[in-house]
């Protein structure tokens, strides 16, 4: 069945004012749920370059080397010219107080950062919704206690007393506002032997976090990225739904299009929405929903914050509409050959490049580059084949 919505051109300088900056870094400060290596973190800062438009953003000087001046090219693109840039955590934070200070904007934080750093009057959100709202323990709230998976809120103190009352296979995730990515702060136990790691995992971080979800796992059917945005101007906008690509313990792997979306999936993403909004939430924001056999919805993460998948869902216009593919790729170790390899395939145009993170630009092959991009191509099958044909070529030490 398909969906009565179509897709918008949509930028993020159509949803914010001129006086917002957008910060997509998460916090040097350690979360003990977000893989928070540095490079990583860095990153993260180009993704959003090409849907940006004229909203200015932070971005590492990695992140904007004359190699994505070379990919960009083959897609018409250019750099962005409002960009503010830092090059380590000493001129990252200062950086967020001259913008804040000296410039007297606000940000716009996918994460929230340091109360050491920035003032809860910075941010373009109200702090205490941002927070409320990326709350995985407030999930009901935001549901309207609908969509739930069998689920109990425990104190860390308490888990190892309460977790034997339920059966395998569970999920247990951090119960408060810190952010998780890519599966990493999700725990699926199937056995005894997951249940051991994961408890290991949970006390590393209990001086981090005070509650945890203990939840039913639900075998999915469909594992959806439903996406919508919001400002007064536009209202409440779907943007589209991307299906997430994860192995059997929730690590990710991707997200590819669909072309048939469930509209239950899609009202009930509008709902929880819609929710946010009476809030008080403006931007992106991206809810992971569940389809099992018997066709019921389950919200098992909600993400009040741009995803990964985003630039995906707002670039179709300019994609193969068959068959589009999500994911981030890292350098074996070979900056040149790993740039060369991905310059190959954007030329033959089955790789549309969103970010490049330079390694060399910190000396030669001293860090691995990374990739951001989206496959796009007439099937699954032929980009599972470039992809195979991608990796082999990275792997070649000929």
């Amino acid at each position: 069945m398909k969906n009565e919505y179509s897709v918008p051109k949509l930028t993020l300088s159509d949803l914010y004012n001129e006086n917002i900056v957008y910060n997509s870094r998460p916090s040097y400060a350690l979360n003990p749920w977000l893989t928070t290596e540095e490079h990583q973190s860095n990153f993260l800062t180009g993704r959003e370059m090409i849907i940006a438009k004229d909203m200015p953003i932070v971005v590492h000087e990695a992140s904007i080397t004359d190699k994505l001046q070379q990919l960009f090219d083959f897609i018409g693109k250019k750099i962005p010219k409002h960009l503010y840039t830092f090059r380590d955590r000493e001129t990252y934070e200062r950086l967020l107080q001259e913008i804040i200070n000296k410039e007297g904007k606000k940000i716009y934080f996918q994460y929230i950062e340091n109360n050491d750093i920035v003032d809860d009057e910075a941010y373009a959100i109200d702090k205490d919704v941002f927070v409320a709202l990326n709350n995985k323990s407030r999930i009901p709230e935001w549901t309207n206690h609908k969509y739930l998976p069998d689920r109990e809120i425990v104190s860390i103190r308490d888990f190892k007393g309460r977790i034997k009352d339920w059966d395998y296979p569970f999920v247990i995730k951090p119960g408060d506002e810190l952010p998780t990515a890519g599966g990493y702060g999700v725990m699926i136990c199937y056995n005894d032997e997951d249940l051991e790691k994961a408890t290991q995992r949970i006390f590393e971080a209990a001086h981090a976090t005070d509650n945890l979800i203990i939840e039913q796992k639900i075998e999915a059917v469909k594992n959806y990225c439903v996406q919508f945005a919001y400002s007064k101007e536009i209202g409440i906008t779907y943007l589209g739904t991307a299906h997430q690509i994860t192995d059997k313990y929730g690590l990710y792997a991707g997200n590819e299009n669909v072309h048939d979306v469930p509209e239950k999936v899609i009202q009930a993403g509008r709902e929880i929405m819609q929710n946010g909004v009476n809030l008080g939430f403006i931007g992106v924001a991206g809810f992971d929903l569940l389809l099992d056999e018997n066709d019921n919805v389950f919200a098992i993460d909600l993400n009040f914050r741009q995803n990964g998948s985003t630039s995906m869902l707002l670039l179709q216009d300019e994609l193969n509409p068959n068959y589009q593919k999500f994911y981030s790729y890292f350098s074996r170790g070979d900056n040149t050959r790993f740039f060369n390899v991905i310059l190959k395939y954007v030329k033959q145009g089955v790789l549309y490049p969103l970010s490049y993170y330079d390694g060399d630009w910190f000396g030669k092959d001293e860090v691995n580059s990374r990739f951001g991009c989206i496959w796009n191509a007439d099937s699954k099958e032929e980009v599972e084949q470039l992809e195979q044909a991608f990796i082999s070529e990275l792997d070649d030490t000929n």
